[in-house]
Protein backbone atom coordinates (compact mmCIF):
# COMPACT_ATOMS: atom_id res chain seq x y z
CA UNK A 1 0.00 0.00 0.00
CA UNK A 2 1.10 3.57 -0.59
CA UNK A 3 0.01 7.03 0.50
CA UNK A 4 -1.83 8.11 -2.64
CA UNK A 5 -3.85 4.91 -2.92
CA UNK A 6 -6.68 6.13 -0.68
CA UNK A 7 -7.19 9.25 -2.79
CA UNK A 8 -7.67 7.17 -5.93
CA UNK A 9 -10.23 4.98 -4.17
CA UNK A 10 -12.15 7.96 -2.75
CA UNK A 11 -12.40 9.53 -6.21
CA UNK A 12 -13.53 6.23 -7.67
CA UNK A 13 -16.25 5.70 -5.05
CA UNK A 14 -17.38 9.19 -4.02
CA UNK A 15 -15.78 11.89 -6.22
CA UNK A 16 -18.11 14.70 -5.09
CA UNK A 17 -17.89 14.00 -1.36
CA UNK A 18 -16.02 16.51 0.77
CA UNK A 19 -12.30 15.85 1.06
CA UNK A 20 -11.05 18.91 2.96
CA UNK A 21 -12.37 21.93 4.85
CA UNK A 22 -9.96 24.76 5.62
CA UNK A 23 -11.55 28.06 6.55
CA UNK A 24 -13.73 29.03 3.60
CA UNK A 25 -12.09 26.55 1.22
CA UNK A 26 -13.86 23.25 0.61
CA UNK A 27 -12.56 20.68 -1.89
CA UNK A 28 -14.11 17.41 -3.02
CA UNK A 29 -12.08 14.24 -3.50
CA UNK A 30 -12.10 14.81 -7.26
CA UNK A 31 -10.88 18.39 -6.88
CA UNK A 32 -8.17 17.30 -4.45
CA UNK A 33 -6.88 14.68 -6.88
CA UNK A 34 -6.78 17.26 -9.67
CA UNK A 35 -4.79 19.68 -7.52
CA UNK A 36 -2.44 16.94 -6.33
CA UNK A 37 -1.68 15.76 -9.87
CA UNK A 38 -0.99 19.32 -11.02
CA UNK A 39 1.24 20.02 -8.02
CA UNK A 40 3.18 16.89 -8.82
CA UNK A 41 3.52 18.11 -12.42
CA UNK A 42 4.83 21.44 -11.17
CA UNK A 43 7.44 19.67 -9.05
CA UNK A 44 8.57 17.67 -12.07
CA UNK A 45 8.87 20.91 -14.05
CA UNK A 46 11.05 22.28 -11.25
CA UNK A 47 13.43 19.37 -11.56
CA UNK A 48 12.17 16.94 -8.92
CA UNK A 49 13.01 13.37 -9.84
CA UNK A 50 12.53 9.94 -8.30
CA UNK A 51 13.63 9.81 -4.67
CA UNK A 52 14.37 13.54 -4.37
CA UNK A 53 13.45 15.16 -1.07
CA UNK A 54 10.83 17.91 -0.81
CA UNK A 55 10.38 19.84 2.45
CA UNK A 56 7.26 21.42 3.96
CA UNK A 57 7.57 24.19 6.55
CA UNK A 58 4.05 25.36 7.30
CA UNK A 59 1.13 25.42 9.69
CA UNK A 60 -1.81 23.05 9.22
CA UNK A 61 -3.89 23.55 6.08
CA UNK A 62 -5.53 21.81 3.16
CA UNK A 63 -2.48 22.72 1.10
CA UNK A 64 -0.27 20.78 3.51
CA UNK A 65 -2.66 17.86 3.04
CA UNK A 66 -2.42 18.12 -0.74
CA UNK A 67 1.37 18.20 -0.59
CA UNK A 68 1.50 15.00 1.44
CA UNK A 69 -0.01 13.28 -1.60
CA UNK A 70 1.60 15.39 -4.33
CA UNK A 71 5.16 14.61 -3.22
CA UNK A 72 4.86 10.82 -3.56
CA UNK A 73 2.69 11.33 -6.67
CA UNK A 74 5.77 13.01 -8.17
CA UNK A 75 7.90 10.00 -7.08
CA UNK A 76 9.60 12.04 -4.37
CA UNK A 77 10.12 11.85 -0.59
CA UNK A 78 8.54 14.27 1.88
CA UNK A 79 10.51 15.98 4.66
CA UNK A 80 8.04 17.64 7.10
CA UNK A 81 9.90 20.31 9.07
CA UNK A 82 9.35 20.89 12.79
CA UNK A 83 7.69 24.31 13.03
CA UNK A 84 9.35 25.06 16.39
CA UNK A 85 12.89 24.57 15.19
CA UNK A 86 15.46 27.33 14.90
CA UNK A 87 16.89 28.26 11.51
CA UNK A 88 20.02 26.30 12.43
CA UNK A 89 18.04 23.14 13.13
CA UNK A 90 15.92 23.51 9.99
CA UNK A 91 19.03 24.04 7.87
CA UNK A 92 20.61 20.95 9.41
CA UNK A 93 17.72 18.77 8.23
CA UNK A 94 17.63 20.35 4.77
CA UNK A 95 21.37 19.97 4.31
CA UNK A 96 21.51 16.43 5.64
CA UNK A 97 18.76 15.30 3.26
CA UNK A 98 20.05 17.44 0.37
CA UNK A 99 16.60 19.01 0.02
CA UNK A 100 16.40 21.41 -2.94
CA UNK A 101 12.69 22.30 -2.94
CA UNK A 102 10.73 23.67 0.00
CA UNK A 103 7.13 24.83 0.50
CA UNK A 104 6.54 27.56 3.10
CA UNK A 105 3.48 29.50 4.24
CA UNK A 106 3.09 33.04 5.55
CA UNK A 107 4.27 32.13 9.05
CA UNK A 108 7.69 30.91 7.89
CA UNK A 109 8.36 32.84 4.69
CA UNK A 110 10.43 35.42 6.63
CA UNK A 111 12.96 32.67 7.48
CA UNK A 112 13.79 31.93 3.85
CA UNK A 113 16.64 34.46 3.40
CA UNK A 114 18.46 32.94 6.38
CA UNK A 115 17.68 29.42 5.21
CA UNK A 116 19.00 30.10 1.72
CA UNK A 117 22.23 31.36 3.22
CA UNK A 118 22.53 28.31 5.48
CA UNK A 119 21.30 25.83 2.81
CA UNK A 120 22.67 27.04 -0.52
CA UNK A 121 21.43 23.92 -2.34
CA UNK A 122 17.82 25.18 -2.10
CA UNK A 123 16.87 25.72 -5.72
CA UNK A 124 13.21 26.74 -5.40
CA UNK A 125 10.86 28.02 -2.71
CA UNK A 126 7.08 27.76 -3.17
CA UNK A 127 4.84 30.05 -1.15
CA UNK A 128 1.75 28.15 0.07
CA UNK A 129 0.26 30.92 2.21
CA UNK A 130 -2.70 33.21 1.65
CA UNK A 131 -0.83 36.51 2.01
CA UNK A 132 1.17 38.43 -0.61
CA UNK A 133 3.81 36.30 -2.31
CA UNK A 134 7.30 37.24 -1.12
CA UNK A 135 9.90 38.21 -3.69
CA UNK A 136 11.88 35.35 -5.14
CA UNK A 137 9.26 32.67 -4.43
CA UNK A 138 6.82 30.80 -6.63
CA UNK A 139 3.07 30.78 -6.05
CA UNK A 140 1.39 27.54 -4.94
CA UNK A 141 -1.89 28.40 -6.66
CA UNK A 142 -0.20 29.66 -9.83
CA UNK A 143 1.74 26.42 -10.14
CA UNK A 144 -1.51 24.46 -9.89
CA UNK A 145 -3.28 26.58 -12.49
CA UNK A 146 -0.39 26.62 -14.97
CA UNK A 147 0.95 23.07 -14.64
CA UNK A 148 -0.37 20.02 -16.45
CA UNK A 149 -1.39 17.02 -14.36
CA UNK A 150 0.86 13.97 -14.44
CA UNK A 151 0.12 10.32 -13.69
CA UNK A 152 0.71 9.03 -10.19
CA UNK A 153 4.13 7.42 -9.75
CA UNK A 154 2.43 4.77 -7.61
CA UNK A 155 5.38 4.38 -5.25
CA UNK A 156 5.31 0.93 -3.72
CA UNK A 157 5.10 -0.24 -0.14
CA UNK A 158 8.84 -0.64 0.32
CA UNK A 159 9.59 2.79 -1.20
CA UNK A 160 10.75 5.56 1.09
CA UNK A 161 7.74 7.78 1.92
CA UNK A 162 9.31 10.40 4.16
CA UNK A 163 12.10 11.43 6.47
CA UNK A 164 10.59 12.41 9.80
CA UNK A 165 12.92 14.05 12.26
CA UNK A 166 12.72 13.02 15.88
CA UNK A 167 11.31 15.58 18.28
CA UNK A 168 14.66 16.30 19.88
CA UNK A 169 13.44 15.95 23.50
CA UNK A 170 16.45 13.80 24.37
CA UNK A 171 19.17 15.09 22.06
CA UNK A 172 19.98 16.27 18.53
CA UNK A 173 17.31 15.10 16.04
CA UNK A 174 17.78 12.18 13.67
CA UNK A 175 15.99 11.66 10.37
CA UNK A 176 13.73 8.63 10.63
CA UNK A 177 13.18 6.90 7.28
CA UNK A 178 9.68 5.47 6.95
CA UNK A 179 8.37 3.52 3.98
CA UNK A 180 4.81 3.57 2.72
CA UNK A 181 4.39 0.07 4.18
CA UNK A 182 5.66 1.24 7.58
CA UNK A 183 3.01 3.96 7.78
CA UNK A 184 0.17 1.78 6.51
CA UNK A 185 1.00 -1.09 8.86
CA UNK A 186 0.50 1.25 11.81
CA UNK A 187 -2.62 2.80 10.28
CA UNK A 188 -4.27 -0.56 9.63
CA UNK A 189 -3.56 -1.67 13.19
CA UNK A 190 -5.37 1.37 14.57
CA UNK A 191 -8.26 0.88 12.16
CA UNK A 192 -8.63 -2.72 13.32
CA UNK A 193 -9.20 -1.42 16.86
CA UNK A 194 -12.04 0.85 15.71
CA UNK A 195 -9.99 3.96 16.40
CA UNK A 196 -11.17 5.67 13.20
CA UNK A 197 -14.76 6.39 12.13
CA UNK A 198 -15.60 5.05 8.70
CA UNK A 199 -16.38 7.99 6.38
CA UNK A 200 -16.05 10.27 9.39
CA UNK A 201 -14.50 13.68 9.75
CA UNK A 202 -11.18 14.24 11.52
CA UNK A 203 -9.81 17.50 12.89
CA UNK A 204 -6.17 18.40 12.38
CA UNK A 205 -5.35 20.53 15.40
CA UNK A 206 -2.07 18.87 16.37
CA UNK A 207 0.87 19.93 14.16
CA UNK A 208 0.86 18.19 10.79
CA UNK A 209 4.64 17.83 10.64
CA UNK A 210 4.35 15.32 13.48
CA UNK A 211 3.85 11.68 12.62
CA UNK A 212 0.95 11.28 15.05
CA UNK A 213 -1.13 13.65 12.95
CA UNK A 214 -0.05 11.93 9.74
CA UNK A 215 -1.27 8.64 11.18
CA UNK A 216 -4.64 10.27 11.85
CA UNK A 217 -4.68 11.69 8.32
CA UNK A 218 -3.86 8.38 6.64
CA UNK A 219 -6.39 6.52 8.78
CA UNK A 220 -9.30 8.79 7.89
CA UNK A 221 -8.28 8.84 4.22
CA UNK A 222 -8.16 5.05 4.24
CA UNK A 223 -11.81 4.94 5.36
CA UNK A 224 -13.01 7.54 2.86
CA UNK A 225 -13.54 10.38 5.32
CA UNK A 226 -13.01 14.14 5.35
CA UNK A 227 -10.42 16.41 6.93
CA UNK A 228 -10.89 19.69 8.80
CA UNK A 229 -7.92 21.98 9.44
CA UNK A 230 -7.09 24.75 11.87
CA UNK A 231 -3.64 26.36 11.54
CA UNK A 232 -2.45 25.26 14.97
CA UNK A 233 -3.88 24.09 18.24
CA UNK A 234 -6.02 26.59 20.11
CA UNK A 235 -8.70 25.42 22.54
CA UNK A 236 -11.47 27.71 21.27
CA UNK A 237 -10.63 27.11 17.62
CA UNK A 238 -10.67 23.37 18.32
CA UNK A 239 -14.05 23.55 20.04
CA UNK A 240 -15.51 25.72 17.29
CA UNK A 241 -14.28 23.41 14.52
CA UNK A 242 -15.69 20.33 16.28
CA UNK A 243 -19.08 22.00 16.64
CA UNK A 244 -19.29 23.70 13.24
CA UNK A 245 -18.08 20.84 11.08
CA UNK A 246 -19.40 17.80 12.94
CA UNK A 247 -15.97 16.38 13.70
CA UNK A 248 -16.02 12.70 14.65
CA UNK A 249 -12.32 12.02 15.32
CA UNK A 250 -9.53 14.01 16.97
CA UNK A 251 -5.90 13.28 17.79
CA UNK A 252 -4.63 15.30 20.76
CA UNK A 253 -2.11 15.01 23.58
CA UNK A 254 -3.24 15.18 27.23
CA UNK A 255 -2.09 18.78 27.65
CA UNK A 256 -4.29 19.81 24.72
CA UNK A 257 -7.24 17.83 26.07
CA UNK A 258 -6.87 19.60 29.40
CA UNK A 259 -6.88 23.03 27.78
CA UNK A 260 -9.99 22.15 25.78
CA UNK A 261 -12.11 20.72 28.56
CA UNK A 262 -11.09 23.32 31.17
CA UNK A 263 -11.69 26.30 28.91
CA UNK A 264 -14.48 28.52 30.27
CA UNK A 265 -16.17 28.64 26.86
CA UNK A 266 -16.37 24.87 26.44
CA UNK A 267 -20.08 24.60 27.41
CA UNK A 268 -20.97 26.83 24.42
CA UNK A 269 -20.06 24.09 21.93
CA UNK A 270 -21.71 20.82 20.92
CA UNK A 271 -19.21 17.97 21.33
CA UNK A 272 -21.70 15.12 21.05
CA UNK A 273 -20.68 14.00 17.55
CA UNK A 274 -17.09 13.21 18.53
CA UNK A 275 -16.82 9.42 18.38
CA UNK A 276 -13.08 8.94 19.01
CA UNK A 277 -10.31 10.83 20.73
CA UNK A 278 -6.90 9.29 20.26
CA UNK A 279 -4.23 10.64 22.56
CA UNK A 280 -0.56 9.99 23.11
CA UNK A 281 2.73 11.40 24.43
CA UNK A 282 1.73 10.34 27.96
CA UNK A 283 -1.10 8.63 29.85
CA UNK A 284 -3.86 10.87 31.22
CA UNK A 285 -4.09 11.45 34.94
CA UNK A 286 -7.20 10.07 36.63
CA UNK A 287 -8.60 13.52 37.34
CA UNK A 288 -8.08 14.68 33.75
CA UNK A 289 -9.59 11.48 32.36
CA UNK A 290 -12.67 11.94 34.52
CA UNK A 291 -13.18 15.52 33.38
CA UNK A 292 -12.56 14.54 29.75
CA UNK A 293 -15.17 11.80 29.91
CA UNK A 294 -17.67 14.25 31.36
CA UNK A 295 -17.00 16.78 28.59
CA UNK A 296 -17.00 14.20 25.78
CA UNK A 297 -19.72 11.94 27.12
CA UNK A 298 -20.34 10.12 23.81
CA UNK A 299 -16.67 9.61 22.97
CA UNK A 300 -14.34 6.63 23.04
CA UNK A 301 -10.82 7.37 24.31
CA UNK A 302 -7.88 5.43 22.83
CA UNK A 303 -4.35 5.90 24.07
CA UNK A 304 -1.57 5.15 21.61
CA UNK A 305 2.04 4.60 22.68
CA UNK A 306 4.91 4.62 20.25
CA UNK A 307 7.53 6.80 18.63
CA UNK A 308 8.46 8.19 15.23
CA UNK A 309 10.60 5.12 14.59
CA UNK A 310 7.47 2.94 14.92
CA UNK A 311 5.33 4.83 12.38
CA UNK A 312 4.26 5.67 15.20
CA UNK A 313 2.09 3.18 17.17
CA UNK A 314 3.28 0.16 19.18
CA UNK A 315 0.57 -0.34 21.82
CA UNK A 316 -3.01 0.80 22.29
CA UNK A 317 -5.21 1.20 25.34
CA UNK A 318 -8.77 0.92 24.04
CA UNK A 319 -11.72 2.66 25.63
CA UNK A 320 -13.06 -0.20 27.75
CA UNK A 321 -9.87 -0.44 29.81
CA UNK A 322 -10.01 3.24 30.78
CA UNK A 323 -12.56 2.26 33.42
CA UNK A 324 -10.12 -0.03 35.23
CA UNK A 325 -8.18 1.92 37.92
CA UNK A 326 -5.01 -0.10 37.30
CA UNK A 327 -5.10 -0.74 33.56
CA UNK A 328 -5.87 2.88 32.68
CA UNK A 329 -2.39 3.74 33.94
CA UNK A 330 -0.89 1.38 31.36
CA UNK A 331 0.06 1.91 27.73
CA UNK A 332 -2.35 -0.81 26.72
CA UNK A 333 -1.41 -3.95 24.85
CA UNK A 334 0.47 -4.57 21.62
CA UNK A 335 -1.55 -3.17 18.72
CA UNK A 336 -2.68 -5.71 16.08
CA UNK A 337 0.25 -4.90 13.79
CA UNK A 338 2.88 -4.93 16.53
CA UNK A 339 4.97 -7.33 18.62
CA UNK A 340 6.14 -6.01 21.99
CA UNK A 341 8.32 -7.46 24.72
CA UNK A 342 10.42 -6.26 27.65
CA UNK A 343 14.09 -7.26 27.71
CA UNK A 344 17.24 -6.99 29.82
CA UNK A 345 20.47 -5.29 28.57
CA UNK A 346 21.39 -8.49 26.70
CA UNK A 347 18.09 -8.53 24.80
CA UNK A 348 16.66 -11.46 26.77
CA UNK A 349 12.98 -11.20 27.67
CA UNK A 350 12.46 -10.62 31.40
CA UNK A 351 9.73 -12.22 33.54
CA UNK A 352 6.33 -10.49 33.64
CA UNK A 353 6.29 -7.66 36.17
CA UNK A 354 10.05 -7.06 35.86
CA UNK A 355 11.26 -3.69 34.60
CA UNK A 356 13.40 -3.73 31.46
CA UNK A 357 13.56 -2.02 28.11
CA UNK A 358 10.48 -2.04 25.85
CA UNK A 359 11.34 -3.37 22.38
CA UNK A 360 9.08 -3.63 19.35
CA UNK A 361 9.03 -5.60 16.08
CA UNK A 362 6.80 -5.55 13.00
CA UNK A 363 6.31 -3.99 9.58
CA UNK A 364 5.93 -0.60 11.24
CA UNK A 365 9.58 -0.49 12.41
CA UNK A 366 11.49 2.20 10.51
CA UNK A 367 13.87 1.51 7.64
CA UNK A 368 16.57 3.29 9.64
CA UNK A 369 18.06 6.71 10.35
CA UNK A 370 19.01 8.80 7.34
CA UNK A 371 22.76 8.51 6.70
CA UNK A 372 23.36 7.11 10.20
CA UNK A 373 24.11 3.38 9.87
CA UNK A 374 25.76 3.11 13.30
CA UNK A 375 22.78 4.67 15.08
CA UNK A 376 20.43 2.45 13.06
CA UNK A 377 22.34 -0.68 14.06
CA UNK A 378 22.26 0.38 17.71
CA UNK A 379 18.50 0.98 17.63
CA UNK A 380 17.36 -2.04 15.60
CA UNK A 381 18.88 -5.30 16.82
CA UNK A 382 17.78 -8.67 15.47
CA UNK A 383 14.69 -7.00 14.03
CA UNK A 384 13.63 -5.38 17.32
CA UNK A 385 13.44 -1.61 17.77
CA UNK A 386 14.89 -0.64 21.14
CA UNK A 387 12.73 2.22 22.35
CA UNK A 388 14.89 3.46 25.23
CA UNK A 389 11.80 3.31 27.43
CA UNK A 390 11.88 1.34 30.64
CA UNK A 391 8.73 -0.58 31.53
CA UNK A 392 7.18 -3.89 32.43
CA UNK A 393 4.42 -6.15 31.14
CA UNK A 394 1.77 -7.81 33.32
CA UNK A 395 0.37 -11.30 32.88
CA UNK A 396 -2.36 -10.06 30.51
CA UNK A 397 0.10 -8.33 28.19
CA UNK A 398 -0.56 -4.76 29.35
CA UNK A 399 2.59 -2.63 29.20
CA UNK A 400 3.35 -0.14 31.96
CA UNK A 401 5.91 2.59 31.42
CA UNK A 402 8.54 3.03 34.10
CA UNK A 403 10.62 5.79 32.55
CA UNK A 404 12.84 6.82 29.74
CA UNK A 405 15.95 4.86 30.63
CA UNK A 406 18.00 8.05 30.54
CA UNK A 407 15.41 9.84 32.72
CA UNK A 408 15.66 7.37 35.58
CA UNK A 409 16.82 8.98 38.82
CA UNK A 410 19.40 7.15 40.97
CA UNK A 411 19.10 8.59 44.47
CA UNK A 412 21.11 7.04 47.29
CA UNK A 413 21.63 3.91 45.21
CA UNK A 414 17.88 3.43 44.61
CA UNK A 415 16.29 3.61 41.17
CA UNK A 416 13.43 6.11 41.03
CA UNK A 417 11.20 6.12 37.97
CA UNK A 418 10.05 9.68 37.43
CA UNK A 419 6.74 8.68 35.85
CA UNK A 420 5.72 6.83 39.01
CA UNK A 421 6.36 9.97 41.06
CA UNK A 422 4.55 12.12 38.50
CA UNK A 423 1.50 9.86 38.65
CA UNK A 424 1.36 10.47 42.38
CA UNK A 425 1.85 14.23 42.12
CA UNK A 426 -0.87 14.82 39.51
CA UNK A 427 -3.43 13.26 41.83
CA UNK A 428 -3.01 16.26 44.15
CA UNK A 429 -6.05 18.50 43.82
CA UNK A 430 -3.95 21.63 43.16
CA UNK A 431 -1.80 20.21 40.36
CA UNK A 432 -2.57 20.69 36.66
CA UNK A 433 0.62 19.20 35.21
CA UNK A 434 4.03 18.17 36.51
CA UNK A 435 7.44 16.80 35.61
CA UNK A 436 9.98 15.07 37.83
CA UNK A 437 13.69 15.34 37.02
CA UNK A 438 16.99 14.53 38.68
CA UNK A 439 19.09 17.36 40.07
CA UNK A 440 22.56 16.98 41.59
CA UNK A 441 22.65 16.37 45.35
CA UNK A 442 25.79 16.24 47.53
CA UNK A 443 24.33 13.61 49.87
CA UNK A 444 22.24 11.43 47.57
CA UNK A 445 24.05 11.86 44.25
CA UNK A 446 20.78 12.77 42.56
CA UNK A 447 17.66 14.20 44.12
CA UNK A 448 14.01 13.86 43.07
CA UNK A 449 12.95 17.36 42.02
CA UNK A 450 9.32 18.16 41.18
CA UNK A 451 8.37 20.92 38.73
CA UNK A 452 4.67 21.72 38.97
CA UNK A 453 2.13 23.77 37.04
CA UNK A 454 -0.85 24.52 39.28
CA UNK A 455 -4.53 24.82 38.57
CA UNK A 456 -5.32 28.57 38.46
CA UNK A 457 -6.02 29.96 41.92
CA UNK A 458 -4.37 27.05 43.76
CA UNK A 459 -1.18 26.94 45.83
CA UNK A 460 1.19 24.19 46.94
CA UNK A 461 4.16 23.92 49.30
CA UNK A 462 6.84 21.25 49.36
CA UNK A 463 5.60 19.99 52.74
CA UNK A 464 2.05 19.67 51.40
CA UNK A 465 3.29 17.80 48.35
CA UNK A 466 5.41 15.45 50.44
CA UNK A 467 2.51 14.68 52.77
CA UNK A 468 0.39 13.82 49.73
CA UNK A 469 3.04 11.57 48.17
CA UNK A 470 3.72 9.71 51.43
CA UNK A 471 0.31 8.10 51.09
CA UNK A 472 1.15 6.64 47.68
CA UNK A 473 4.87 5.99 47.12
CA UNK A 474 7.96 4.95 49.09
CA UNK A 475 9.89 7.55 51.06
CA UNK A 476 12.98 7.53 48.82
CA UNK A 477 10.77 8.42 45.81
CA UNK A 478 9.20 11.50 47.42
CA UNK A 479 10.35 14.85 45.96
CA UNK A 480 12.97 16.57 48.10
CA UNK A 481 12.61 19.89 46.30
CA UNK A 482 9.84 21.69 44.44
CA UNK A 483 9.51 24.41 41.82
CA UNK A 484 6.15 25.93 40.88
CA UNK A 485 6.17 27.50 37.42
CA UNK A 486 3.48 29.13 35.32
CA UNK A 487 3.96 26.92 32.26
CA UNK A 488 5.94 23.76 31.59
CA UNK A 489 8.12 23.79 28.46
CA UNK A 490 6.58 21.70 25.70
CA UNK A 491 7.74 20.28 22.39
CA UNK A 492 5.58 20.81 19.32
CA UNK A 493 4.26 17.30 19.86
CA UNK A 494 3.03 18.21 23.35
CA UNK A 495 5.75 16.42 25.29
CA UNK A 496 7.27 18.04 28.35
CA UNK A 497 10.88 18.97 27.64
CA UNK A 498 12.64 17.43 30.63
CA UNK A 499 16.01 18.23 29.13
CA UNK A 500 15.26 21.96 29.50
CA UNK A 501 14.03 21.46 33.07
CA UNK A 502 17.19 19.58 34.05
CA UNK A 503 19.29 22.48 32.79
CA UNK A 504 17.06 25.11 34.38
CA UNK A 505 17.03 23.52 37.83
CA UNK A 506 20.43 21.83 38.00
CA UNK A 507 21.61 24.26 40.69
CA UNK A 508 18.49 24.02 42.85
CA UNK A 509 19.43 23.86 46.55
CA UNK A 510 18.07 21.10 48.72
Amino acid sequence: MYLTQSLHRSVQQAPESVSTICGDRIFTHAQTLERVSRLAGAMRNLGVRGGDRVAILALNSDRYFQLLSAVPWADAVVVPVNIRWSVKEIAYSLNETDTRLIFVDDAFAPLIPQLKEASPQLAAVIHSGDGPMPEGMLSFETLISESDPIPDAHRRGDSLAGIFYTGGTTGFPKGVMLSHRNIFASTLGNAALGAVTSQGRTLHAAPMFHLADLASLVGMSLLGGSHVFIPMFDPVATLAAVDTHGVTDIMLVPTMIQMVIDHPRRPEFDLSRVANIMYGASPMSESLLGRARDAFSSTKFIQAYGMTELSPVATSLVDEFHEDPILRRSLGRAAPHSLVKVVDPDGIEVPRGTVGEIVVSGDHVMLGYWNKPAETAAAIRDGWMHTGDGGYMNDQGFVFIADRIKDMIISGGENVYSIEVENSIVRHSSVAMCAVVAVPDEKWGERVHAVVQLIPGQSLTLAELQDHCKEEIAGYKIPRSLAVISELPMSAAGKILKRELRVQFQNTPA
